[in-house]
Parts: structure tokens; C-alpha cells; sequence
């Protein structure tokens, strides 16, 4: 595990709301990634430290399909908008992920939103693999639970030897806590990302959190297992890593902000020799 990801991701939180140096004008490594609930962009600077970054709520991607390009690009270029006006240059580059699985004319979707939002598209990136370009796992499993999918991959000596991805992540979550509580999804939304409302909110939804780790367990199951790092927006919830621990038996970690940690790896993805 990276021994600094805790200070890097606690960086990497921060730059979404400030620029950390507002007088770079290096190489800069752009990282795009379109979630089925949160769009994120970031920017890092040559040395791949965190300078900047926004993200934004929208339903344009649907279980790691581009199901509204035209929002999909008017958004990321109100995104790059935002980004470009606080660091004081243009940005030109990024890199995408998609979740494994996806069929490659979804991937290809995935770039040209990207493309069409005035960037050149350097690499396309798994997932799971771009998180782990942050953690630095060696050998174990890396869960990316987002807003429509839960993502798997298993390492071997820092190489993916198994990869997989099924629908049922966060949107989940707030579907049911729609229907539990009688509110619009939208409420429902705002009431999951309240870390407040979570003990409350938590026995709505660990069935959702039982079948995530149900869908681990399946796919880690063939493979020797002793840890898995669950990251992406709703390992946010509180209590879903003993769940995902107590249905696979396998010891289970969240970093700090696992929700940047995939944008952050695809951003260490765009590279000028790509």
C-alpha cells in the first residue's frame, strides 16, 4: 500500500476547492472521470501532486454507459470551465477510465465526450487499475464501488490477473432510501452523502451493502484473497467495509476520500507518449 496516500488524497480534497499553485504553468497530468452519480476532473502538476479540481452530481452515465452525451459534454466543459479560470491557463489533454467489462464502443462513447469537451484523449484506463496506480497494491483485491457499479480486480504482484463489474453501487443505495422513507431520489441523494443521517439510514440500506459484498465474494472467490481496498464514492458510507469483511472473510480497508482516488489514478494515466 502507498505509504503516503492518506497525505496524498487529503491533498487531493483540498485542490477541489483551492488551486495550490497558482503561478504553475508546467506539464500538467488531467484525469477525467464520468460516474454514473459524480463527474470528476482533476489536475496534476508535472511531479503528479494534486493542483486542482472540481466535481459535479449528474445523471449522464448509467452502470459505466454514456446514456446523455450531449449533457455529458456540457458538463465536462463547465467542469474544465471551472478549473481552467482558477489555475489561469487552458487545459488541452486528459485521460478517462471506464469500469471493466464495458463493451469498447461504450469505451470509445466514454473518450469522445471527452474529446468533445475540447480535450485530447491520451488513454483510456480501467477502473480498478487506475486506483491502484494510487494504492500501490501488490498482491489483493481492489473494489470500486461507484454510483451504478461495483468494480473488482485482483492483483499479483502489482499486475490485474482478474478483473469483473456488476450493476448495483451507490444509486442503489438512494433508490432504496427513496422508497423506505416515501422522498423523492434527489433527497434521498443529499440524505446517503450525509455522514449524519448515516446510522440512521444504515439498516434502509445494508441489504444494498450485503449484495455489493455479495457480488466481491463471487468474484474474489477462485483467487487467494488477504485483503481487499474498497474505494470510490460509496465506500463513503459508514459501516459497508465490515459488511463487505463479514460476508467475504477477507480483511477490508477504506482510505481516506476513497472517492478520488480512482480520478486521481486516471490522471497519473495521461502521459505525453500515450
Amino acid at each position: 500500500m502507498n505509504a503516503h496516500l492518506d497525505s496524498l488524497l487529503a491533498q487531493t480534497d483540498r485542490a477541489m476547492g483551492a488551486v495550490f499553485n497558482s503561478h504553475y504553468r508546467g506539464e500538467v497530468h488531467v484525469g477525467v472521470d464520468l460516474g454514473t452519480a459524480y463527474t470528476v476532473l482533476i489536475v496534476l502538476d508535472a511531479d503528479y501532486r494534486p493542483l486542482a479540481g472540481t466535481y459535479r452530481f449528474a445523471n449522464v452515465v448509467r452502470d459505466g454507459l454514456v446514456v446523455d452525451f450531449i449533457g455529458a459534454i456540457d458538463l465536462l466543459r463547465e467542469l474544465k470551465r471551472n478549473v481552467e479560470s482558477r489555475l489561469g491557463f487552458e487545459l488541452t489533454h486528459a485521460a478517462t477510465g471506464y469500469p471493466p467489462g464495458v463493451p469498447l464502443a461504450e469505451v470509445r462513447a466514454t473518450a469522445n465526450v471527452v474529446r468533445a469537451a475540447g480535450l485530447d484523449c491520451r488513454a483510456e484506463v480501467d477502473e480498478p487499475t487506475a486506483a491502484n496506480a494510487v494504492l500501490q497494491i501488490r498482491d489483493g483485491a481492489v473494489v470500486d464501488v461507484g454510483g451504478g457499479t461495483t468494480g473488482i480486480a485482483v492483483f499479483r504482484d502489482g499486475h490485474v490477473v482478474y478483473s469483473g463489474d456488476e450493476a448495483t453501487g451507490g444509486t442503489h443505495f438512494s433508490l432504496v432510501i427513496a422508497g423506505a422513507l416515501n422522498i423523492p431520489f434527489e433527497d434521498a441523494e443529499n440524505l446517503k452523502v450525509d455522514a449524519r443521517q448515516q446510522d440512521r439510514l444504515y439498516p434502509i440500506v445494508r441489504p444494498v451493502m450485503e449484495k455489493v459484498a455479495t457480488i466481491v465474494a463471487r468474484h474474489i472467490r477462485p483467487f487467494d484473497v488477504e485483503t481487499i481496498c474498497m474505494v470510490g464514492g460509496t465506500s463513503n458510507f459508514k459501516g459497508i467495509a465490515p459488511v463487505v469483511e463479514e460476508v467475504t472473510g477477507v480483511k477490508t480497508l477504506i482510505p481516506v476520500q476513497p472517492m478520488f482516488v480512482t480520478p486521481l489514478g486516471i490522471a497519473m494515466q495521461d502521459r505525453s507518449e500515450q
